[in-house]
């Protein structure tokens, strides 16, 4: 029977102390229950807390930290589905460049500053993968320590021999990197080396059972910042094999298989095995790498993945925002138009995107509608002629405009009268519906 948060809360030592990054006990006691955090988080937790809780409170999928101050977290996921509640923590992306390459450094350089500028937000790659293709060891050791050197990037070290592995994990110390990938035979070795330089280790096996028995032995070594390296033999197989076991780790409590998962898609031989990789590198996103490993650095490729990413990510139930406020598009003055948009942060940019395309300088007014899109706000009573019409009085903008219009959203036109009544000497005019009609709506009806 699982146990409630009051439970829970008597066996801890109610020190409110928060070390655990909780503010209390109780609330860190909540978290254990809705299993979003692991008892060994608490440094005052009894014996008896352990000896009851233990692996009982442990979260379905472990989290891991990347990078030297490990804030780039992977894992940690609790649900089949998006639209069950959320995913947490966004697949890790890596730009993958080989050893025997003599432009590694530099498409390793140009993975690093490639930035996206989406809805306000800047989307980057996360990690650099090195695969050793060509290298010795040390060799290929010290190409690692090169490239981690000049992206401050964590690497994926991925090579066929321990001791390349070995070597790499000593010269990236400290970076937070992924080893790929330890077997039967070298985790034991890989798994101490991991330990000792601050990585996480992939381990991988011919087939789920296999994989289990690798990541019980190691967690029984003390070791468990490990990653789950799936052998498949093609697409659909793999999307089977990481679906199962994500299903044995959140549905039935494989504590074996209850760790993140890293996927590498194969470089491209043609334009078609291109876009094969396009559309693979796509489903691993959704389902359900924590960590992709794409071949090379182009914009063309990366751009789609890191849009995909986004959307993915982002929490269904708190979309994504601007401030409230009203912002001037252009060079606006007292007889520029105000126009009016809700703060869902797709909605902010297109409306504000399409003014400065029109060459208008007007002010963009976007009231507080929880980041919903116009038609789903005013659906939902956040979007009104009256919540409009506070919103422009308490801003004060009669106050500074000698020419008072306002441009309402085309497709919340049945607002305009409610509007009309809240702002006396105001001119409301209805917008276009569609933001690409804006630049002819602002020649025909603004002047």
């Amino acid at each position: 029977m699982a146990l409630t948060g009051l439970q829970i809360q008597k066996l801890l030592p109610k020190t409110n102390c928060k070390e655990c990054g909780s503010n209390t006990c109780l609330a860190f006691a909540m978290k254990l229950a809705a299993k979003k955090a692991d008892l060994a988080e608490c440094p005052y937790a009894s014996d008896e807390a352990r000896t009851v809780l233990g692996a009982a409170s442990r979260p379905p999928m472990r989290t891991l930290g990347l990078g030297p101050q490990k804030k780039c977290l992977i894992g940690g996921e609790t649900v089949m589905f998006r639209h069950e509640k959320t995913f947490v923590h966004q697949t890790a992306l890596a730009a993958t460049v080989s050893d025997a390459d003599p432009g590694a450094l530099a498409a390793a350089a140009a993975a690093r500053d490639y930035v996206l500028v989406r809805v306000g937000e800047e989307l980057r790659l996360d990690l650099i993968c090195l695969t050793n293709d060509a290298l010795a060891p040390d060799a290929f050791a010290e190409a690692a320590g090169k490239i981690h050197k000049a992206t401050r990037l964590p690497l994926i070290a991925r090579s066929a021999s321990p001791l390349a592995l070995a070597k790499a994990a000593e010269a990236l110390a400290g970076s937070g990197s992924i080893l790929a990938s330890a077997g039967p035979e070298s985790l034991d070795t890989l798994a101490a080396a991991a330990k000792r330089h601050g990585h996480a280790l992939a381990v991988t096996a011919p087939d789920l059972d296999g994989l289990a028995e690798l990541t019980k032995r190691a967690a029984a070594s003390g070791f468990e910042d490990l990653i789950l390296d799936f052998t498949a033999y093609g697409a659909a197989e793999r999307f089977q094999t990481m679906t199962i076991a994500r299903r044995a780790a959140l549905k039935n409590e494989c504590r074996e298989l209850g760790y993140p998962c890293i996927a590498f898609v194969a470089a491209p031989a043609s334009d078609a095995d291109a876009a094969v990789a396009m559309a693979q590198a796509s489903g691993l996103i959704c389902k359900y790498a924590s960590v992709l490993a794409a071949p090379g650095f182009d914009p063309a490729f990366w751009a789609p993945l890191l849009t995909l990413r986004q959307n993915i990510y982002t929490d269904p139930q708190k979309p994504i925002q601007v401030e409230p406020g009203v912002y001037p598009i252009g060079e606006p003055g007292p007889c520029s138009p105000v126009f009016v948009t809700t703060n869902f942060s797709l909605t902010y940019f297109l409306v504000s995107g399409e003014i400065e395309n029109a060459g208008l300088s007007a002010w963009l007014a976007v009231p507080d509608c929880e980041g919903m899109s116009v038609l789903t706000s005013w659906a939902a009573g956040k979007f009104s002629g009256a919540s409009v019409a506070k919103f422009i009085a308490e801003r004060g903008l009669a106050a500074t405009l000698e020419k008072k219009v306002l441009v309402l959203p085309g497709y919340v036109a049945q607002i305009k009268g409610e509007a009309e009544e809240g702002l006396p000497g105001w001119t409301v005019l209805v917008g276009p519906q569609e933001v690409a009609d804006l630049e002819s709506f602002a020649k025909t009806r603004l002047g």
